[in-house]
C-alpha cells in the first residue's frame, strides 16, 4: 500500500509545475480575501482562499510559548537540526514571540544571524531581556507590521514560521514581503498544527492542512520542496525560492 508521504512525492512534481504556471498572474492580481462576518467561526470573520484566519496570540501568553511540555509535543531542536542551515545563514523567525525557536537557530548560525521578527513590541522585549541574560549577540529585534515583515530584499536564507502562518492578518502581503527578502535558493519553512487529522487537540482555526498551505504558497511560485514527517502533531512543510520576483 503506497504511504501518504510517497503518494505526495509522487504528486508533487506536477502540482508545483501547476502553481509555477499560475503564479505570475495570480501574484499581480491578489489578494483574494473576504469579510464575512455572518460566516464567523472562532476567528476574525475574515477569510483569505476561502480559510478563516484565527485571531492572534497576544504577548500576555509568552509564557505558555515556554512550557515544558512544548519539548515533546513541537521538537524544537530536531526542528532547527531538520532545516540544513549553514553557520553564516541569516535567518528571519517570522512571529518569533518569546523566541522560543529564535535562540535555538542562533546556536546554528555563529557567523549568522537570526531576524526575531514580531508584531509585539512586548515580544521583543523579552528577546532582548534573554539575550542580555545569556550573552547572545547574533539575534536582531525586527518590528514588524500585520502586513509586512519589514525584512530588506535579498537579505535572508531561510525564515521559518511556527504555529504563525494561520493568524496573521494579511498573509498575502506577508508572504509576498518574506518571499521578496530570500535570496534565490532560500527556503520558508512553515510549521502548522495538520488540519487533516481530527486527533490533534487543537481548535480548527489553529489548523492547517498541507493542500491548503500548498496553494496559499503557490500564488508566490514558491516551489514545495518537501513535506517532513516526524513531528508528533505538526506539518513542517518546505518552499523554496526558484527564481527572482
Amino acid at each position: 500500500m503506497i504511504s501518504a508521504r510517497q503518494l505526495r512525492l509522487a504528486i508533487l512534481p506536477t502540482l508545483t509545475s501547476v502553481l509555477l504556471y499560475m503564479a505570475p498572474l495570480q501574484a499581480a492580481e491578489f489578494p483574494g480575501y473576504e469579510v464575512a462576518p455572518e460566516r464567523r467561526t472562532t476567528g476574525i470573520g475574515k477569510f483569505y482562499m476561502g480559510r478563516e484566519i484565527s485571531f492572534v496570540m497576544g504577548h500576555q501568553a509568552a509564557g505558555w510559548l515556554n512550557r515544558p511540555g512544548r519539548i515533546q509535543e513541537e521538537m524544537p531542536d530536531e526542528v532547527v537540526e531538520n532545516m540544513g542551515l549553514d553557520p553564516d545563514h541569516v535567518v528571519a523567525d517570522i512571529g518569533a514571540g518569546s523566541g522560543y525557536f529564535s535562540f535555538r537557530i542562533a546556536k546554528l548560525v555563529p557567523q549568522g544571524k537570526v531576524l526575531a521578527v514580531d508584531i509585539q513590541q512586548e515580544m521583543l522585549d523579552i528577546i532582548e531581556e534573554r539575550k542580555a541574560a545569556d550573552g547572545v549577540t547574533n539575534i536582531e529585534g525586527v518590528m514588524g507590521e500585520v502586513d509586512d515583515p519589514n525584512l530588506p530584499p535579498n537579505s535572508i536564507d531561510a525564515a521559518i514560521m511556527v504555529d504563525a502562518y494561520h493568524e496573521f492578518d494579511h498573509p498575502f502581503e506577508m508572504i509576498d514581503g518574506i518571499n521578496n527578502a530570500l535570496r534565490v535558493g532560500g527556503r520558508i519553512f512553515l510549521l502548522e498544527y495538520r488540519g487533516e487529522d481530527d486527533s490533534v487537540p487543537i481548535r480548527p482555526l489553529h489548523k492547517m492542512t498541507e493542500e491548503q498551505v500548498v496553494k496559499e504558497m503557490g500564488v508566490f511560485g514558491l516551489e514545495w520542496t518537501d513535506t517532513l514527517d516526524f513531528l508528533p502533531w505538526q506539518h513542517m512543510m518546505v518552499f523554496t525560492k526558484v527564481r527572482e520576483n
